[in-house]
């Protein structure tokens, strides 16, 4: 028997910051929603980088219909020019958004989106899939199964159980799964719950992005209290400047703060850093191991060490939409349209274009990729992005393409305009940032919208950058 798809809801998989703000956006506008969690609580994965805090202040951090929602509730919101950690965002924001009446009636935890495929057709059917809904295979903690139907499904589910592995190309290292026990994943709480595994100990973090910067420098914390502990810093990049980011130039003070802090733990000698090493194998030393790794000289080898924390990011899990006819850029697995928008081969701050429905949806009818898993491989997002990705793509199921057209996106600068580490001054290189707006662009960074206020000009991010530090290339 063949459902019609206007009597179905919107199934929303995953519910994390972004998926429950899409479900904000579909209850304020009476468009009936269905969200799916796999973790026990909502915001499952948020709540084991908990410990961590964000380097965005919490008005970049909430979404405008799930605030409306909670302020319906008596919700006093937070100061907006706090920094939020990851419990605080769940403790203050997330779960007093999943326990209103209205969302606690769409959400379902502890229930694993397996697959999704279309009533009737396989992905290479290709009469009708518009007029089919979508079938949504549904496991819950018992084990089992059932198939619920959807009229369109937005895919919040993230990327954060999904970790890139040590190896630099893209598999495992050799003797990766042989050392699991002494390998961990993302950003373990050393200074909290991890603490016994690292106190005391020799720790090699391999990464150049904000999770490894997070790891590195609550180690200096611990071993300043255990002077034997070691910390070694790897990095598959050349180019020693990339790794610390924009430094005081950043437009986001604490991510700012937290390049030159690392800057100054490799300059005091508190964190080795080792460049230009990409990891290939770990080997046993006794009851320690060896990172063994490609470098311009040859095969090179670090450690022993106790511990390995591989910070290399995550990478979208596919197979669950292996039945969808889904456009994706060939390298990133990001929705395709983005894929050169946010290429961290070209791009490094904050001048992603205004998007929404039209580049997060596939050739598959009414399915849309959004969140950071929107963003595949590519490591640059911000939530600011995702809340204004799901007004967009809310808005379009709703019918209201006016208004999902209308998309405006003003994101904080990442750092230094200028790809030229050695450049101290004078006028910044032409890049995403330098120079005036692209005239597609409604704003490239939040110094375009106080230039183009306060001036009447283009990009205000072209200026030169003084600063006692070399210009560098965020990462």
């Amino acid at each position: 028997m063949t459902t019609n798809i206007r009597d179905c809801p919107v199934a929303v998989v995953g519910a994390g910051p972004v998926g429950l703000a899409v479900a904000a956006h579909l209850i304020e506008r009476g468009v009936p929603v269905r969200v799916y969690e796999a973790g026990p609580t909502v915001a499952a994965s948020v709540r084991q980088w908990g410990h961590v805090r964000l380097f965005s202040p919490w008005r970049y951090n909430t979404d405008r219909a799930a605030r409306a929602l909670l302020m319906r509730h008596g919700w006093q919101e937070p100061p907006a020019d706090a920094f939020p950690t990851g419990g605080d965002l769940y403790d203050a924001y997330l779960k007093p958004l999943a326990a209103t009446p209205e969302m606690a009636a769409v959400v379902e935890t502890g229930s694993t989106v397996e697959a999704i495929t279309r009533q009737g057709l396989d992905r290479v059917s290709g009469n009708g899939r518009g007029t089919k809904p979508f079938v949504v295979s549904v496991a819950n903690g018992g084990g089992a199964l059932r198939r619920d139907l959807a009229r369109a499904v937005i895919d919040a589910s993230g990327t954060w159980t999904m970790p890139n592995p040590l190896g630099a190309g893209g598999l495992p290292a050799e003797g990766e799964a042989e050392h699991a026990g002494r390998i961990a994943y993302g950003l373990p709480a050393v200074l909290g719950r991890d603490r016994a595994a690292y106190e005391g100990r020799a720790t090699c973090v391999v990464g150049a992005g904000h999770s490894a910067a997070n790891v590195l420098i609550d180690l200096v914390k611990l071993a300043e209290r255990r002077p034997r502990a070691t910390v070694v810093w790897v990095v598959r990049g050349t180019n020693p400047g990339r790794v610390f980011g924009g430094g005081l130039a950043d437009r986001l003070p604490a991510r700012g703060e937290l390049g030159a802090h690392l800057r100054d733990l490799v300059d005091s000698g508190r964190v080795t850093l080792v460049i230009g090493f990409s990891a290939t194998a770990v080997r046993s030393a006794g009851d320690r191991v060896i990172l063994e790794g490609e470098t311009a000289d040859g095969i090179r080898t670090l450690g022993p060490v106790d511990r390995i924390v591989v910070a290399t990011g995550q990478r979208p899990d596919l197979a669950l939409t292996r039945e969808l006819r889904l456009a994706l850029d060939p390298w990133l697995e990001s929705a395709r349209a983005l894929g050169p928008l946010i290429d961290p081969n070209l791009h490094s701050c904050g001048s992603v274009p205004p998007h929404g429905h039209r580049e997060l949806s596939h050739p598959e009818p009414g399915f849309y990729t959004v969140g950071v898993k929107s963003y595949g491989r590519a490591p640059t997002f911000l939530l600011l992005t995702g809340y204004e990705q799901v007004r967009s793509v809310a808005a379009a199921i709703a019918g209201d393409l006016q208004a999902a057209d209308g998309t405006q996106l003003c994101l904080p600068e990442t750092g230094v305009c200028t790809s030229q580490f050695e450049r101290t001054g004078g006028d910044a290189s032409p890049g995403c940032c330098g120079g005036p707006a692209p005239d597609n662009v409604d704003a490239c960074c939040l110094a375009d919208v106080e230039a183009r206020t306060t001036k009447g000009e283009g990009c205000g991010c072209g200026a030169p950058v003084a600063s006692s530090h070399r210009a560098v290339e965020p990462v």
